[in-house]
């Protein structure tokens, strides 16, 4: 079976610490292959989507081994075979391998990714980017094969700051002859992670977190052990459960600076937040040391609505994090709008909330959502992951008893959010 039960309705009281970032530990993985030895990760979270990229590693000649949250790799035996389509063709994350396959072998073959079905996610911004650094591609029925024997700096611009472009130029940048400059550069906190990890193993690396970013490639790298940040978006998820459920809870190992836009929108929503982080800053704004923080909610029940939310790139507010928005806006006193301006089919989750008794109206790239104070539990399904996350934050806020199905696609960014929900006072089983 794969399945959640969540019976709803009553305030949340209790903590949890968020886990390690898994839009950091992919690519970071990724990188790993670059140095022919090992890589220990400490704080790596167990989420499926990680045992997926192991078992993609481990096809492509690395060993791993886990104990408790820490990873070790070792890439010495690296080889230019095939990975398991079983899990690279279910995995967005899996085309990252290309410029880290090209930087460390010169070759590759990797089926085409797969994922969530949240819109296009074309890769041709990938391909594009490391042709011009000398990568030969060819795109055939079973995925793409690559050469770069000598990979050379260049500079690059890409026509939109793709997170993944960003980081498959890095990681062969790292590796290529002389200098590459990289403008229009993704500046999500997990693009700094990754420069920050291979700047660890001896990569120079300058601009991480602007939009541009220049990479002079070395000769060699060297083991490095590394401790993984926490998850913005998990720890994003958990704020807007809680802005919906109602109640007051802790969270800790809050990565704060990296929620700037978050945090103005949980104040618009009239929840409160409280730490010794954010004295200076009441409605989101002002700049926070970069470090995990240990954070106070309160939530006073029904929270306002009347907000005008778009998704963007990093700074502002995330993409990931729309669907659970939109579960906690469905209880809220008021109508608000969301515009979703990356990715053209995440609103799949509105027709699972509609089911519980949310009015939601879709219009193109906008849903229009009023609160109608509570939900009611009701049989959905989880189409992707943030949106199975999203159908947890609705039936905790629900009345009655809520079973979400395809549960696995919450496991691939969830390290175990069963555990969460019951920490919270949740009402949870698993069937």
């Amino acid at each position: 079976m794969d399945y959640l039960e969540i019976e709803g309705g009553s305030p949340l009281c209790g903590e949890v610490r968020i886990q390690g970032s898994k839009n950091a530990v992919l690519p970071i993985l990724s990188a790993a292959l670059l140095y022919p030895g090992v890589t220990v990760l400490e704080n790596c979270p167990g989420i499926s989507d990680v045992a997926s990229m192991l078992e993609i590693l481990k096809g492509y000649g690395c060993t791993t081994l886990r104990e408790g949250n820490k990873l070790i790799i070792d890439a010495g035996n690296l080889h230019s075979g095939r990975a398991p389509e079983d899990y690279a063709g279910v995995m967005r994350s899996s085309i990252m391998l290309l410029g880290s396959l090209l930087g460390r072998l010169g070759e590759a073959f990797l089926p085409y990714p797969g994922g969530c079905v949240i819109g296009k996610r074309p890769i041709d911004l990938h391909l594009k980017a490391l042709r011009e650094m000398g990568a030969q591609l060819q795109e055939e029925p079973e995925g793409i094969r690559a050469v770069c024997a000598h990979p050379k700096g260049a500079r690059i611009r890409l026509p939109f700051p793709s997170v993944g472009a960003t980081e498959n130029v890095i990681l062969l940048a790292v590796r290529a002859e002389g200098t590459t400059v990289l403008e229009n550069a993704a500046r999500e906190p997990e693009i700094t992670e990754l420069c920050r990890f291979l700047c660890s193993m001896g990569a120079r690396i300058r601009g991480a977190g602007t939009g541009t970013v220049m990479v002079t490639g070395v000769q060699r790298l060297h083991e490095t052990e590394f401790t993984i940040m926490p998850d913005r978006i998990v720890a994003g998820t958990y704020m807007l459960l809680t802005a919906a459920a109602g109640g007051k809870v802790i969270l800790r190992d809050v990565p704060l600076w990296q929620l700037a836009s978050v945090r103005k929108t949980l104040a618009g929503m009239g929840v409160r937040l409280e730490g010794k982080d954010l004295k200076e800053t009441k409605k989101g704004e002002g700049k926070l040391d970069e470090k995990a923080s240990d954070v106070l909610l309160f939530s006073p029940g029904r929270i306002r609505g009347g907000l005008q939310i778009s998704t963007a790139p990093y700074p502002g507010f995330p993409t990931d994090l729309q669907s659970p928005l939109m579960a906690a806006l469905c209880t809220a006193e008021g109508e608000s709008v969301v515009e979703e301006r990356i990715f053209e089919a995440r609103f799949k989750t509105a027709e699972e909330l509609i089911r519980m008794g949310a009015d939601i109206c879709i219009q193109g790239s906008r849903a229009c959502i009023r609160g109608t104070g509570r939900l009611h539990g009701e049989r959905v399904e989880a189409r992707e992951l943030r949106g199975g996350a999203a159908l947890c934050i609705a039936a905790a806020a629900a009345e009655g008893k809520t079973t979400i199905h395809q549960y696995h696609y919450i496991a691939r960014g969830y390290e175990n959010i069963i555990r969460d929900l019951k920490a919270l006072g949740v009402v949870v089983n698993y069937g």
